[in-house]
């Protein structure tokens, strides 16, 4: 089998010939070792700073080369991720982007007041104060009417598109589409935090209507917008916005399924019934309590099962596995932390428990995260390959 029909043959409920390797991302330094030299792949931090730059073409030119290479030596991987960020769409040619004000080694603030600061534990910058969050009073009549629709220049899509150019005839391609609609955060974006997420959950319960008419509005928005972003050649769509953290979900399972499901269900039907295409979810934290909503919004897959937030791969598995293929298993704090016997337990943990039946996607409970242990990393991929066959 190939890897796109050992994927497919895994989504329709069949035993492939071996079980199935993808992850949500593999981090730059994973990536410069196996390739051999320095990547802006996967380097968030990295990648933004040369961006701020203008050295946009150097960046892009290296998520495309570098991801080749990478994929190509790692032939082990059946599923390649192509939608995310730092790896995958990319900014277009003209875009001009600001250079902001250095305050420290680690932080920056730009002209309209936002500060940003970057993690050496994640290598990622993250935006820690923005100034308009809260200043506006949002209401209903700010979602009315058609949404207007500007399409993305194409030069956004040449990563995505060389990758489905060179392994679009055998590797199953999880790419990208117009946004996933979540948990939709009106004042202030659920990725950059700085007090927009936490301020935009207050709005759920102090403007519902507000919240509501945004939401409808969004999935409109990006029911268009998957026109562009869906590509000829992908296989799935992924998304990745998290819903939980290790001790439940950000709201409670009654809120999410009045203002969180319908949306979600609808941007999935789009996906389904308009591009024939399955759509794979990452999601971390402990999302006990949603599983359910998941396979009723229409999930086909759900990725990065954490096992320290007290999921588990094969209790998933005998409870929703005929509707909503698991795939994980490989906790990536001893990727990071422990030592290549770890993994390599952790490994035949895997296979022994969760293989059987097939019905499984071999993976890391979240991805190859920065810090991976280059000898924990090399000893998965070998202990796996000896234990994946049917």
């Amino acid at each position: 089998m190939t890897s796109k029909e050992r994927v497919n043959a895994v989504l329709r409920g069949e035993i492939p010939d071996r079980v199935p390797w993808g992850e949500w991302a593999i981090d730059f330094d994973t990536v410069s070792r196996v390739i051999g030299r320095d990547t802006f792949y996967r380097a968030k931090a990295k990648s933004q700073m040369a961006l701020w730059e203008g050295r946009r073409d150097e960046v892009v030119q290296s998520w495309k080369e570098d991801g080749i290479a990478f994929f190509s030596k790692m032939d082990c991987f059946d599923i390649i991720n192509i939608s995310a960020m730092a790896s995958s769409v990319a900014p277009p040619k003209d875009y001009e982007y600001e250079t902001p004000k250095k305050i420290d080694d680690n932080t920056w603030e730009f002209k309209n007041g936002a500060v940003v600061k970057y993690s050496g534990v994640t290598a990622d910058i993250t935006k820690i104060h923005d100034p308009g969050v809260g200043k506006k009073t949002w209401t209903p009549a700010d979602f009315d009417g058609d949404p207007d629709i500007v399409p993305p220049d194409d030069s956004c899509f040449e990563v995505v598109d060389a990758m489905i150019e060179e392994f679009g005839s055998d590797r199953f391609l999880m790419g990208p589409s117009g946004n996933e609609v979540g948990i939709h955060i009106i004042d202030g974006s659920f990725e950059e935090g700085g007090g927009g997420f936490e301020h935009g959950l207050m709005l759920y319960i102090e403007a519902p209507d507000t919240v509501k008419a945004a939401i409808r509005f969004e999935v409109a928005k990006q029911n268009l917008l998957d026109r562009w972003y869906i590509r000829p050649g992908q296989d799935a769509v992924g998304w990745g916005q998290d819903f939980s953290c290790t001790q439940g979900p950000f709201i409670s399972p009654a809120m999410f399924r009045e203002f969180v499901l319908p949306g979600i269900r609808a941007r999935v039907a789009n996906i389904h019934d308009g591009y024939g295409l399955p759509v794979m979810k990452h999601a971390c934290g402990n999302n006990t309590l949603l599983l359910d909503m998941f396979v009723e919004a229409g999930y086909d897959a759900y990725q990065s099962i954490q096992r320290s937030a007290g999921m588990d791969v094969g209790e998933i598995k005998a409870s929703h596995g005929d509707r909503l293929l698991p795939w994980g298993g490989i906790p990536v704090e001893n990727l990071v932390s422990g030592t290549p016997q770890d993994v390599r337990n952790d490994v035949r943990y895997a296979m022994e428990h969760y293989k059987s039946g097939g019905r499984y996607i071999f993976g890391s409970t979240h991805s190859i995260a920065v810090g991976t242990k280059y000898d924990n990393f090399m000893a998965m991929a070998d202990e796996f390959d000896k234990r994946r066959n049917y």
